[in-house]
């Protein structure tokens, strides 16, 4: 059963005014063809209007809509299952809140690599709710070296609330695999394409975010820390998390003009959470064509143009 957020249930109600008159021209052969018909363009420009009115906090709460595709749902979809999960970091253990491995797209072979979470309360807590450990970072890190070693390209998904803050997580080293990985991915001799489908906080998403192409699907956010965090240090409450959701800056949009990301993937008119396979194929899509573009330059200008893209952010006086 599909759930809905509050500001999507102007769409519920005429989704299932849509379905009683289907029912209705079902049981008793009466022709509701037309009023079906009505029923979906007022569906369809009722979900427009919502759609480009949403504020960052509701683009936030979609970003973690719980039917919104994760990780393994992308890599499942673009490989066609086939795909071959790698695992541990081979010092401390496997983290499940971190997959990866080598799948084949369209006939070519790619290291995916991302954060996963689960899509029920026993997986949530499997995939310690999409927060990798140190040896999850660790993990990614020796899948890209793999993929540099064969020349291979690697695409990596972000989805993640944050590393996990957890004591044990400090005490393993989680800043110092999080800088790790960022350095290396500076330097990887392959292509590197990111891709925000969810939550992009902190250095949680750092971790596997540095990259030739770096992109954000429509309804994404990518911040140095959550709009309820960020309330929680300011006001010393939660209340106030839409007003920090605005003031972060952190929708696609947003990202877009200042220069943080690349590329928007446009969702769906109804979300990525309402149309998977459309959301897949325009994923599909971008990646093959930004492989097409990053194959031809070699792998000292792409690494060149790596650093001076990360390095060129911000603005200095």
């Amino acid at each position: 059963m599909s759930v809905y957020l509050d500001f999507e249930e102007p769409i519920k109600l005429l989704e299932e005014q849509i379905e009683q008159a289907k029912e209705i021209s079902s049981n008793s052969g009466v022709d509701m063809s037309e009023n079906i018909k009505q029923l979906q363009k007022k569906l369809s420009d009722k979900t427009k209007e919502i759609i480009s009115k949403l504020t960052p906090w509701q683009r936030v709460q979609l970003s973690r809509h719980p039917d919104r595709p994760y990780t393994m749902a992308y890599i499942n979809s673009l490989t066609n299952g086939e795909f071959q999960e790698l695992h541990g970091d081979r010092n401390v253990k496997d983290d499940k809140a971190m997959v990866g491995g080598f799948g084949l797209m369209d006939g070519r072979s790619v290291m995916f690599i991302g954060q996963q979470k689960g899509i029920n309360t026993k997986m949530r807590q499997f995939r310690n709710f999409g927060m990798p450990n140190p040896e999850g970072y660790r993990k990614a890190l020796r899948l890209m070296k793999i993929a540099e070693k064969f020349n291979k390209p690697v695409v990596t998904f972000i989805d993640t609330p944050g590393a996990f803050p957890g004591l044990e997580a400090e005490e393993r080293g989680q800043g110092e695999a999080i800088a790790r990985n960022i350095y290396e991915m500076m330097r990887l001799k392959v292509p590197v394409i990111c891709i925000i489908i969810g939550e992009g906080a902190s250095g949680g998403a750092l971790g596997i975010g540095v990259g030739d192409k770096v992109m954000m699907l429509e309804n994404t956010w990518y911040s140095v820390i959550s709009p309820e965090s960020c309330s929680s240090i300011l006001w010393r409450s939660w209340d106030y998390k839409e007003t920090a959701a605005e003031a972060l800056k952190l929708t696609s949009s947003d990202m877009k003009k200042l220069s943080i990301v690349d590329e928007i993937i446009k969702e769906p008119i109804q979300g990525a959470h309402r149309n998977q396979a459309e959301m897949f194929r325009r994923v599909k899509k971008i990646i093959n064509a930004s492989l097409a573009e990053l194959d031809i330059i070699s792998p000292e200008d792409r690494i060149t143009n790596r650093i001076n893209r990360f390095s060129s952010m911000g603005i200095w006086k």
